[in-house]
């Protein structure tokens, strides 16, 4: 029979701790975080190697296994936090693209920066105005932006650049 101290209960299976540590092994071949079960094989062996006449406080173990606990519980808040966010980020650009389709076959003034670099390598950079129609919206790299059509062209046009929407901005 194997030592008593030997041995290990997870939900209610007494296993040795070379038949836990092989399950474990095998169940985490893929896993390089450190997780629970790994927590639990790191305990165990301190465990097993402690000194038998001068052993740990048990109140090490429970401070430990608290501390392992918190960060996880941590982890899995922040895991939410990350989903929420994601979800929040979704939800407004669907409302942005919603409010931004209203703005079809309007009209629309915007900013277009156009580098250059000169024949010293000076970097120059300007910035002209264009004028069009609203023809569609667009998600380009998660972000929305507005089509619009000027001199038979269309441009993609990225929201921070709009400087002036509705009636009138032609030819003002």
């Amino acid at each position: 029979m194997a030592n008593s101290l030997n041995t290990i209960t997870v939900d209610g299976v007494t296993q040795t701790l070379e038949n836990y540590q092989a399950s474990q092994t095998q169940a985490n071949k893929d896993n390089s975080a450190l997780g629970k079960d790994a927590f639990l094989q790191l305990l165990v062996t301190q465990m097993k190697y402690q000194d038998p006449l001068d052993p740990q406080d048990n109140g090490e173990y429970l401070a430990q296994l608290a501390q392992f606990s918190a960060l996880e519980q941590m982890t899995n808040v922040a895991d939410g936090l990350s989903d929420v966010s994601k979800l929040v980020g979704n939800i407004d650009t669907s409302v942005l693209v919603g409010q931004l389709s209203n703005m079809i076959g309007k009209d629309i003034q915007w900013t277009i920066d156009t580098t250059s670099t000169d024949a010293n390598g000076k970097v120059s950079t300007t910035t002209s105005k264009m004028e069009g129609k609203v023809t569609g919206v667009s998600i380009s790299d998660g972000s929305p932006t507005i089509v619009a059509s000027a001199g038979g062209q269309s441009y993609k046009v990225a929201i921070g650049n709009i400087i002036r929407i509705g009636e009138g901005v032609q030819g003002s």
